[in-house]
């Protein structure tokens, strides 16, 4: 096992293109680092540049106490598993799974050995002897991190290795990748655009955006603290909700105005954001997470001092255990570039239908036993202690360490 550091890396593509812009990442020892992000973002340059696979236009690249950049994949001591599986099918699964073995002419007790933990390890004994048009796409997934597990290298390294199983497998592979984690404690890193995957997988995540870093941390402290909106917006489904606001303090305390409404905000709040009173008066960017509403009906008490909004339902997507209720809002939707950026998930042919008027279309994810269907009105109740500032013209969350003096 190692460290993996990546040090003002850089890379440039032909026609002056930055790919990967000046990355500083330290991946600690037995760390599984997701990086994520929207597409073109860098994170799968990223990888290839930590596997060899894509030389480095600038920085360093470290895996252990050694120096890679110059170093062939072959010499890295690391092992890849890829989004298409990329399996021999003329072989069964284990001569697959025994293959980069074999042409490190490792003795054949040692390769049986492996092979056999291997197999115990991913449920695939069954499997051994048949080959990779027999089994289905979870099994050959299984199969592929099979043979990187029975290198035993340094770290492994995995591009999307989950996007091409359907939604439920996906579910249960990502708690099979967990526990392999947990066993082997080998540094691993993640590639994904799906930050649902990214939440539930990392030790920590790194969030990308057009080759640059732009936050790195634990997946509650990227969903509780996001240093700008770009973050804010990305990490969390349904993504957090936008608008134009004015910072007002009068004798009832301060407030934080938007569409008609007046939301309280703690003082607490102020404590824990330094330079937020500095607002005052001015223009910020408000953010709510959807999951931060209730229905007032649902809340049954648990919501004592949180404030009240009646809204009216226009969409409601029924989730068994919750509701994502759907309203408009009497603001113009917020247009910053970080937002576009976070929703356009980097397709530019992909954009958000206009609603009619100047409206944003808001999320709240209630209780289901809300019972709310469209077209009612209904009284949400939001915690005002989670509320979210940020700066119009930057986008950098207001109050943010990362962000005081900046």
């Amino acid at each position: 096992m190692a460290s993996i550091v990546l040090s003002n890396v850089d890379k440039i593509y032909a026609g002056g293109v930055k790919a990967v812009n000046g990355l500083n990442l330290e991946i600690k020892d037995g760390e599984f680092m997701v990086l994520v992000g929207p597409s073109g973002c860098g994170k799968s340059t990223a990888l290839r540049m930590i596997a060899g696979l894509e030389d480095i236009s600038g920085g360093e690249i470290s895996i252990g106490d050694r120096v890679v950049n110059h170093l062939p994949p072959k010499d890295r001591d690391i092992a890849m598993v890829f989004q298409n599986y990329a399996l021999y099918p003329h072989m069964t699964v284990e001569e697959n799974l025994a293959f980069g073995l074999k042409l490190r002419k490792m003795p054949k007790s040692e390769i049986q050995k492996r092979v056999q933990e291997a197999a115990r390890m991913l449920g695939l004994e069954q499997y051994l002897k048949r080959k990779p048009a027999a089994l289905s796409g979870g099994q050959r997934q299984r199969v592929a991190m099979g043979r990187a597990i029975v290198r035993e290298p340094q770290a492994f390294l995995m591009d999307e290795p989950l996007s091409n199983l359907d939604a439920k497998l996906r579910v249960s592979m990502r708690a099979s990748l967990n526990q392999l984690h947990e066993r082997l404690g080998v540094t691993t890193v993640y590639v994904t655009h799906d930050q649902v995957e990214a939440m539930t997988l990392g030790d920590r995540v790194c969030v990308l955006r057009d080759g640059l870093l732009q936050q790195v941390d634990t997946p509650q402290n990227l969903f509780d603290s996001p240093v700008n909106l770009f973050v804010a917006g990305f990490m969390g489904s349904p993504s957090m909700n936008f608008a134009y606001a004015e910072l007002t303090r009068d004798a009832g305390g301060a407030a934080v105005v938007f569409a008609g409404y007046k939301l309280p905000v703690p003082d607490s709040t102020f404590a824990e954001k330094p330079g937020l009173d500095r607002y005052i008066g001015k223009k910020i960017i408000l953010g709510i997470r959807p999951s931060d509403f209730e229905d007032s009906v649902a809340a049954n008490g648990n919501a004592a001092g949180w404030v009240r909004i009646p809204v009216r339902a226009n969409v409601t997507e029924e989730l068994g255990s919750e509701i994502n209720v759907l309203f408009t809002i009497d603001a113009p939707p917020v247009e910053h570039k970080d937002t576009v950026a976070a929703q356009n998930d980097g397709d530019e042919e992909e954009t958000t239908l206009p609603l009619t008027g100047d409206k944003s279309l808001w999320t709240a994810r209630v209780n289901a036993r809300s019972h709310v269907r469209p077209g009612q009105n209904i009284e949400l109740v939001v915690d005002t202690h989670n509320l979210h500032f940020f700066d119009v013209d930057s986008g950098l969350s207001i109050g943010h360490e990362a962000n005081i003096g900046r």
